[in-house]
């Protein structure tokens, strides 16, 4: 049996998913020689690990209780009797996960799995890679962050999966890689990354009102909790940021031009979430309507993209054939359109689930996997 110790940092929805599905697995793994060891877990106060955690585990059943207690909303230092483990807090946290990696990661080896959506986590990955660990991303801060934060995280390429930054639990990252280790040069990629937009451009299309889309997706759960952190744009230029990187270009996020939604004088910090669905929103619904009945006109569609060509980044509405892929996109699915010299006529198209807890988690235990063969 090969194991493949972990310590997971964030158990909000993606974490709590990804600990039900590492335990929902257990046989299946098993029957394939495979013993996924949960070491760890933290949020962004606690820590809890085993009193020996260099050998010892967290068990299903407390895992379980973990998740229970995170969906009520609560923290770590909420759990109950901890029995054989510990809990600590900061600055302790931090002290005590690089402690493990020291322990582990050169010799049995270990995974950092980040399932936050922080910033502060790229300072202990970039330490963990250079004690030996492995480390598996749904969290797209920390490779949105400097050009230096991205080279050295990806220092040493077979120790770093990161599927669930783009695209949920597609296989984009995997398969842009095949095409770039196979020397086929990539031209062009388009795609519809967000699929809170991907599902409002596709409803506006009917000629329903921006304002009454957005409402809905809203109720429906497709948007956070103040759609502008959608509306504005920023989730897909991170992850077309990752996608240009990965391409080779040396880029940063003010090299990207983004197109919001909404103005400025609409933002956060001048409207409140309440004045803008109420009294902000319905502004907009007059310009994106002519620019629907414009596109029509020509035979085409708005969808809201990143589209990278060259050296050139850019995430906003663009005018795509009505009969594309992109142009056939509706509800929230995720479509990439790949363009190289083998792909130059039909591009390579990925289409499918783009969000979720559930599809994300799916993604990041598929993630972890993989990386198996690099464990003894």
């Amino acid at each position: 049996m090969k194991t493949i110790p972990l310590i997971l940092m964030g158990c909000g929805g993606v974490g709590c998913h990804l600990l039900q599905h590492i335990v929902s697995c257990r046989s299946l793994h098993s029957s394939q020689g495979l013993s996924l060891n949960v070491l760890g877990v933290s949020d962004s106060k606690s820590l809890v690990v085993s009193e020996d955690s260099a050998n010892k585990g967290l068990d299903d059943k407390f895992l379980m209780e973990l998740c229970r207690v995170k969906r009520d909303g609560g923290s770590l230092s909420k759990l109950g009797d901890l029995g054989d483990y510990r809990l600590f807090a900061h600055p302790e946290l931090q002290e005590r996960v690089l402690e493990l990696a020291s322990q582990l990661g050169g010799k049995t080896g270990l995974v950092f799995v980040d399932c936050s959506a922080s910033s502060n986590t790229v300072a202990v990955l970039k330490q963990v890679v250079d004690m030996g660990c492995c480390i598996v991303m749904a969290n797209k801060k920390p490779l949105t962050s400097t050009m230096e934060d991205f080279e050295k995280l990806y220092a040493y390429p077979r120790r770093i999966r990161h599927e669930s930054t783009v695209g949920a639990g597609l296989p984009v990252i995997a398969s842009l890689n095949r095409i770039i280790s196979s020397g086929d040069p990539v031209h062009r990629i388009i795609g519809s990354l967000s699929g809170t937009l991907g599902y409002v451009m596709s409803e506006v299309e009917d000629g329903k009102p921006l304002s009454q889309v957005v409402r809905a997706a809203k109720i429906l759960g497709y948007t956070e909790p103040d759609p502008r952190e959608d509306l504005g744009g920023m989730d897909v230029a991170r992850k077309a940021l990752i996608l240009a990187r990965i391409l080779g270009q040396w880029i940063n996020m003010d090299t990207i031009q983004i197109e919001s939604l909404y103005p400025k004088e609409m933002g956060p910090d001048v409207m409140s979430v309440e004045d803008f669905m109420n009294s902000g929103l319905p502004l907009l619904d007059k310009d994106i309507q002519e620019r629907v009945e414009k596109a029509a006109s020509n035979g085409n569609v708005l969808r809201y993209v990143c589209v990278i060509e060259g050296s050139s980044c850019e995430v906003g509405i663009q005018e795509l054939p009505k009969n594309s892929a992109l142009g056939r996109l509706r509800g929230s699915d995720n479509v990439l359109e790949i363009y190289t010299q083998c792909y130059s006529s039909q591009p390579l198209v990925i289409q499918g689930a783009g969000a979720g807890n559930d599809t994300t988690a799916a993604g990041v235990l598929a993630d972890i996997v993989d990386i198996q063969d690099l464990f003894p």
